[in-house]
């Protein structure tokens, strides 16, 4: 008599499953998510259950974010964690610290902010880790015109459905020269710019984008229009390459003209 087989039951892993992408599963199902248009670079890649990025370890900050929105995720009922702490999957040399933005005159600020982590209490706490984060002017930067576009962003997901961000510094040579300053004893960068990227994927050849590039610095309220631009002009002052995946012909319409907005 042949024995009968044993059918073994396997959870399907899900994105709360997979908190930091600790397995090849878990990597690929939080790219899936997060990145669809493939890496703008490599790097040191972090992955959390809210995003994924790239830590520059020399200039203790990202050189960027990736994160799918869901409008289901906006309007959970869960408020910011507020447990700003240093990210201890890097090492030592490779993070900031706490201590580096005190009395520093800077903002701790969020490239994925702590607005669109709500799925969960964990999500939302990893958007307060330092290395989500980088030095922004406080008052009318981080907290004025910054704010401003998140609160955009959060709108376009909520009446798109969802939306795809990326977001990160860039550094504006001045004369020909990079120069920019440095925060506390780890030397944390502060970057001359920050840009924002939110792409709507309606299906195959039906992408949109609009993207924007602002310097860190106080700057009028209500003024986004001012900041709209490329994301060719974006890729030509960071170096990376933001839709990669798509055909060259659909790359070449999205990224070569700036949006219009109201998107």
């Amino acid at each position: 008599m042949n024995p009968v087989p044993l059918l073994v039951l396997l959870p399907v892993l899900g994105y709360s499953q997979c908190h930091d992408g600790s397995t090849e599963e878990c990597k690929k199902l939080l790219v899936e998510k997060h990145l669809p248009f493939g890496f703008p670079s490599t790097g040191e890649l972090l992955y959390r259950e809210g995003y994924i990025l790239s830590h520059n370890n020399w200039l203790k900050i990202p050189n960027w974010v990736a994160y799918h929105i869901d409008k289901g995720c906006l309007d959970a009922k869960l408020g910011r964690s507020d447990d700003f702490r240093p990210d201890t999957s890097l090492k030592e040399w490779q993070r900031a610290e706490l201590e580096d933005y005190r009395r520093s005159g800077y903002d701790r600020g969020h490239l994925a902010p702590s607005a669109d982590m709500k799925c969960s209490e964990e999500m939302n706490s990893d958007s307060f880790l330092l290395s989500n984060m980088a030095p922004q002017i406080g008052i009318g930067f981080n907290r004025g015109i910054w704010k401003d576009l998140e609160d955009k962003v959060r709108d376009w997901a909520r009446t798109r459905k969802d939306v795809y961000v990326f977001t990160g510094p860039a550094f504006d040579p001045v004369g020909g020269e990079m120069r920019f300053r440095l925060l506390g004893k780890d030397r944390v960068a502060v970057p001359t710019h920050f840009f924002k990227i939110v792409i709507d994927r309606k299906g195959p050849g039906q992408v949109e984008a609009i993207a924007f590039l602002l310097p860190n610095q106080k700057l009028p309220a209500g003024d986004l229009k001012g900041h709209l631009t490329s994301i060719e002009a974006i890729e030509r002052m960071t170096g990376l390459d933001f839709l990669e995946k798509l055909p060259d012909e659909e790359e070449d319409r999205v990224e070569s003209m700036p949006a219009k907005e109201p998107w």
